[in-house]
């Protein structure tokens, strides 16, 4: 079983390593975080969307290029490390998956096209309140095509055309619905977060109206469905950002120099390195069976994606810290770049929910997988 990517799998991660590296600078990731009306990176996106990024696991006949999950994964390690503060990953991970997985075939043609042309955002609001999840029934409510209710805090709201919206039905059954979000009836209110180059908002819903995704009382098993997809993909960003903050520190502790010495060369700094090495590593391996999984639509993906979610969100925190540790005081200033994969790393830790309800996850599979095998 080979576990690598194929030769134009690294090769498109190349060339998109090389693009980011041209054009999404730290400088950039800052511009969009200290800008309050700049909500994501359009001259970077608008060239991401002429390079065919958003439509490149699309099927051809809307539009995209029918390339499958591991070009989408080499992707998000590209622009994991290169913190890219764009709408990708809520558009295409999120929006896109539940579309592809759920939406009937006038919702596919209409708004898969738009993505894969680069005219749609999207978003996915489902949390309610702080530490809820898409396993909390919702408190919004659909009534005759009406929505309302509230979300609480929701990525990219800000810029999104279109969200993935969880409410209760007629029936106060779990359901998904697509809601356009330029209607008077929607209020976006800007929402402060950790980390401001991934903007988030709150939404209030006013009888906004809104069109089923799937079977009404289907929302979480879908929106589990593409959890599952999705926490893969993040996974690679999160190994992708590893890799960057390693570099990072490696860097700049070659060029410091203490008691005639390179920083780099003394033990207790060797030890940080080493450790971030290993839990990248760790991260790595276990994104490479979720993509595995994902890519072969193996029974074994909702573990797979758990295990990888939690190994990725261990590695970015412990390299994100130790990256700061690296650069002494100087790294806990606003000057230093090291706080911008802190700041990623904290959001992307508690994205599709924190770690604690990954590990549920791999436990409870892990538990299914052990009876099934003594029945």
């Amino acid at each position: 079983m080979n576990f690598d990517f194929s030769e134009d799998q690294k090769l498109l991660q190349s060339e998109a390593q090389k693009f980011l590296q041209q054009q999404c600078s730290n400088d950039l990731v800052r511009s969009v975080m200290e800008d309050g009306e700049r909500f994501y990176a359009a001259d970077l996106w608008q060239k991401m969307i002429e390079l065919e990024w958003p439509g490149l696991a699309i099927p051809e006949q809307y539009g995209g290029h029918g390339l499958g999950y591991l070009e989408l994964c080499v992707l998000a390690q590209a622009l994991g490390g290169s913190l890219a503060p764009v709408p990708f990953s809520s558009t295409v991970y999120l929006l896109g998956e539940a579309l592809k997985m759920a939406g009937s075939k006038q919702q596919q043609q209409e708004h898969l096209s738009d993505i894969a042309a680069g005219k749609l955002i999207g978003c996915v609001a489902v949390t309610e309140r702080l530490g809820g999840s898409i396993h909390n029934l919702p408190d919004s409510r659909v009534i005759n095509g009406k929505l309302s209710g509230q979300k609480a805090i929701v990525t990219d709201a800000m810029c999104a055309d279109l969200a993935l919206v969880s409410a209760r039905n007629a029936n106060n059954a779990y359901s998904l619905y697509l809601l356009p979000l330029d209607q008077p009836t929607v209020t976006r209110t800007p929402v402060n977060t950790l980390d401001p180059s991934r903007p988030a908002a709150r939404l209030q819903f006013d009888g906004a109206e809104v069109e089923p995704l799937g079977a009404g009382g289907k929302g979480q098993q879908i929106l589990e469905e593409v959890y599952d997809r999705a926490a893969v993909l993040f996974a690679f960003e999160q190994v992708g950002g590893c890799q960057a903050a390693l570099q990072m520190g490696m860097a700049y502790s070659r060029e410091r120099f203490a008691f005639g010495r390179p920083v780099a060369s003394f033990q207790a700094i060797k030890h940080k390195f080493a450790d971030m090495y290993v839990a990248q590593e760790i991260a790595l391996a276990n994104a490479y069976y979720a993509a595995w999984a994902l890519a072969s639509d193996a029974p074994e993906l909702p573990l797979a994606a758990a295990t990888a979610r939690v190994s990725a969100i261990d590695a970015y925190f412990l390299c994100s810290k130790e990256n700061l540790q690296a650069h002494g005081g100087m790294g806990y200033t606003w000057e230093f770049d090291c706080h911008l994969h802190y700041r990623r790393a904290q959001h992307l830790s508690v994205h599709l929910g924190g770690a604690p309800t990954w590990k549920n996850q791999v436990a409870t599979e892990l538990l299914a997988t052990k009876t099934a095998k003594e029945a």
